[in-house]
C-alpha cells in the first residue's frame, strides 16, 4: 500500500509541471495578441508617390501599302 501512495503522489508533481507549461504557453499567445491585436496590427504603411517622368517617344511612322 505504502508504494501505491508514493506513486499517487509523485504523478502530481508531473500535473503541476504541465500545468506550468501549459500556462506560460497561454501568457505568451496573449502577449502576442496584444501586440498584433492591440496595437492596431500590422504597422502603418507609409505613402510612397513616385513620380516617374520619362521623355516623350513618337512611333515610327507605318509605311503605306500600295
Amino acid at each position: 500500500m505504502e508504494g501505491k501512495r508514493m506513486a499517487e503522489s509523485s504523478s502530481g508533481g508531473g500535473n503541476a509541471g504541465l500545468a506550468f507549461i501549459v500556462g506560460g504557453l497561454v501568457v505568451v499567445v496573449a502577449v502576442l495578441a496584444w501586440f498584433l491585436l492591440g496595437r492596431g496590427g500590422a504597422p502603418e504603411t507609409k505613402d510612397i508617390d513616385v513620380d516617374v517622368k520619362l521623355p516623350e517617344v513618337s512611333a515610327p511612322a507605318v509605311p503605306s501599302g500600295q
